[in-house]
């Protein structure tokens, strides 16, 4: 068995597993990208704890231990300048590789499944219930969607090529809504939700059509 054949089977085993664990999900369609109508389900095993959404924050606004420092490759003589020797400030890393960083280290809250062979692992899953009964879900990717193949490559202008995905639902009281991606907008901290978001939810085209919400198992 190759590699890949032992890596696909490893996740659908797990996500098998994880399935009758889960906490809710949803079922949508795609849009607006090339790979769409596409069917897609997604699984949240259990929502994101304030300790792990404090983390990514963290990163996001590079106050963690390793946000200092420069990246690999620079070498011990890399970053001295002039004839003294003294080493030039190393540069500072953006928020978004810290942030992909840091979801690269956590948990796996989660699965998206589409057509492709493998899912994507969510690495934050965050849900806010509003008075009427609507919810706003956000949830993060550990790797962009697309990132190996042109099924997500979005009909309109592209976002910067975050290693991330950040994905928001959505849903009305009674189950139903829509969903927008980071593939076609810029995503930046939400004061409400305390997480990164999308920035101009409003403004962005749908991407996750039909998202009806499932009943937990």
């Amino acid at each position: 068995m190759t590699r890949r054949r032992v890596l696909v089977f490893g996740m659908l085993l797990a996500a098998s597993a994880a399935h009758a664990g889960t906490v809710g999900g949803y079922t949508a369609t795609t849009a607006n990208v090339s790979g769409a109508p596409d069917a897609i389900r997604i699984e949240i095993l259990r929502w994101s704890t304030d300790a792990e959404r404090e983390k990514l924050m963290d990163a996001w606004m590079l106050k963690t231990e390793n946000s200092g420092r420069g990246g690999r490759g620079g070498g011990r003589g890399a970053g001295r300048a002039g004839r003294g020797g003294s080493e030039a400030p190393a540069p500072k890393p953006s928020p978004e590789a810290m942030l992909a960083k840091a979801l690269q280290e956590s948990t796996t809250v989660g699965y998206l499944w589409s057509r492709e062979v493998a899912g994507y692992a969510i690495r934050y899953a965050g849900r806010v219930a509003n008075p009427d009964g609507s919810e706003r879900i956000v949830l993060i990717t550990q790797r962009r969607l697309g990132a190996v193949n042109d099924l997500w490559k979005p009909a309109g202008a592209e976002a910067p090529a975050y290693d991330f995905s950040v994905i928001e639902l959505r849903v009305k009281a009674n189950g139903e809504g829509e969903g927008k991606t980071s593939l076609n907008g810029k995503v930046s901290p939400d004061p409400a939700l305390n997480i990164i978001a999308l920035e101009n939810y409003d403004a962005l085209p749908v991407v996750l059509s039909r998202v009806l919400k499932q009943k937990p198992e």
